[in-house]
């Protein structure tokens, strides 16, 4: 029996290996924070702690009282039956942060079965054994958050090295100006638009993806800044208050753009007024030849005023007295076509695009803005705008589902994107279909904001796939009160049940738009 379960605490430890990879995927997902990862857990506990390990959990404490070794067989079925995952969307990426977090991991659960062995071979009754290795299993997110936990003092001083050579590195080019880039939505996109139209006449660098955070920007900075850089483009995103500053503080940017404030992440900033404080940290922080790009539109940044006298440059498509004006917008299947003027009456110009939505409108239209400001002449500035590429899965159309037109927003979705995306896909012609999960991180606002989205939705579209029944059932209310037909709404178990349905339409015409894909620690 001793040789046997012997053999059983090596078969755990391989099970409890993809049960830690589970676990320290979901907190990479959750950006390494051990309450964001705790809010995750208490929201999901039947994946933390999946029934057939309570189960395990139930015959091992049976096992204290009643002699029947055999049952050690029973919890040896239970604890080591491994469900099948979801296809995970994003995969676990294996830095050496977390190559680190998996040795203090391996240490603890070699405690684990040390003390398994132990008591096996020094004679205790097998339910101690047995125990210990189920609580092993049971406690795999709390030995994560505890590997973490202790850590978190390496982790800040190998961040707070990789930071201070990276101030050294910016520090040194001399010659390379910087643009920061902020908002709730649209940074990412307004920062490949840039580095496309600038690229024409600057030698440029951005930061890649969405690497918009602290340690994102470093490791950039670290790794590709070079001398001959003209121009370094930093994105930066936030979830706290003073995320934004940080970032500012180590980049020196000369320019700023602001893309649009919404209530975004108010699980952790709070109100809108927090959201709107730190968003303007990117102006703020500007020196005073420093020059902010605002959108004139947006009424949550125009009822913000700022401390900073430095100069502001706003950029607008309904409000006349903007500094840059686009106008004559029209969207078709091949992109979208506008004009350009601005108030000090030096640019009038037509320029035509592969990207849909007005969102991107004004993502082109703060980049124009940048651009003409910094020298870039009319003919690179067109050249710049038609070769822009859409973002992948930001507005991207494409073909797809049997070579129909897909128009793919699906990196993430938000209350003005989002009806935005719809107002383009009404606007085309065809027999208009959406797929979407609805909208997350909207904190007490989010049953009102997506109930809203499903009302856009019932004037906008002719088909309705939405993916998950109690993630949407917001949508589905919105619908319902607008009287949207039942038979024009399908409700997928998941993305593939909603891919299933697409093709069972048999619509040739159809123009699918994916609105949002949920992260992994959203999925039903």
């Amino acid at each position: 029996m001793q040789i046997i379960f012997s053999i059983v605490s090596v078969l755990w430890m391989v099970y409890v290996f993809f049960r830690v990879k589970q676990s320290i995927h979901m907190l990479q997902l959750n950006s390494y924070f051990n309450n964001r990862l705790w809010r995750w857990m208490t929201e999901h506990w039947s994946k933390v702690v999946p029934v057939h390990e309570w189960l395990a959990l139930l015959f091992a404490l049976l096992l204290l009282f009643l002699a029947w070794n055999w049952l050690i067989f029973v919890i040896v079925l239970l604890g080591l039956f491994v469900p099948r995952n979801k296809q995970e969307k994003k995969k676990l990426a294996v830095t050496a942060r977390v190559k680190r977090l998996i040795t203090t991991i391996a240490i603890i659960y070699l405690f684990f079965l040390a003390t398994s062995l132990h008591f096996i071979w020094n004679d205790y009754p097998l339910s101690y054994a047995g125990l210990v290795i189920v609580l092993g299993s049971i406690l795999t997110y709390g030995v994560v958050l505890l590997a973490n936990l202790m850590n978190k003092p390496i982790e800040n001083r190998i961040k707070a090295y990789y930071y201070q050579d990276a101030k050294r590195i910016i520090n040194s080019a001399k010659n390379t100006e910087t643009i920061g880039i902020t908002g709730s939505f649209g940074k990412t996109s307004t920062k490949f638009i840039l580095d496309t139209i600038l690229s024409s006449h600057f030698n440029t660098l951005k930061t890649p993806n969405s690497f918009n955070t602290k340690i994102g920007v470093t490791i950039t900075i670290r790794n590709s800044l070079k001398p001959y850089h003209d121009v370094f483009i930093a994105e930066m995103g936030a979830k706290e208050p003073g995320n934004i500053q940080e970032i500012c503080e180590l980049v020196g940017h000369k320019y700023a753009i602001l893309t649009a404030i919404g209530e975004q992440h108010l699980e952790t900033f709070k109100s809108l007024d927090n959201i709107k404080k730190t968003k303007y940290e990117i102006v703020e922080t500007l020196p005073a030849d420093g020059i902010a790009f605002l959108n004139r539109d947006d009424p949550n940044i125009m009822s913000y005023t700022p401390k900073n006298q430095c100069r502001k440059v706003y950029f607008g498509i309904d409000d006349q007295e903007a500094d840059y004006l686009a106008s004559a917008i029209r969207f078709h299947k091949k992109g979208t076509t506008f004009r350009v003027t601005n108030k000090a009456g030096t640019l009038d110009a037509d320029f035509e695009t592969k990207i849909l939505g007005k969102h991107n409108v004004y993502n082109i239209l703060a980049a124009i803005s940048v651009a003409w400001e910094m020298g870039v002449p009319l003919a690179k500035l067109q050249m710049g705008v038609k070769k822009i590429q859409a973002v992948k899965h930001r507005m991207e159309i494409k073909k797809g589902f049997g070579n129909l037109t897909v128009i793919d927003d699906s990196f993430n979705s938000n209350p003005t994107g989002s009806r935005m995306a719809l107002e383009v896909l009404s606007s085309m012609e065809g027999f208009k279909v959406l797929v979407t999960p609805g909208m997350v991180e909207l904190g007490d606002k989010e049953y009102s904001y997506n109930k809203a989205f499903g009302e856009y939705a019932s004037d906008a579209c002719d088909y309705v796939i939405l993916v998950g029944e109690k993630q949407t059932k917001p949508i589905q209310d919105g619908l319902r009160e607008k009287g949207y037909p039942e038979e024009q709404l399908f409700i997928a178990k998941d993305l593939n049940h909603a891919i299933s349905q697409i093709q069972a339409l048999n619509r040739q015409d159809a123009i699918i738009l994916l609105e949002n894909d949920l992260p992994d620690t959203y999925n039903e």
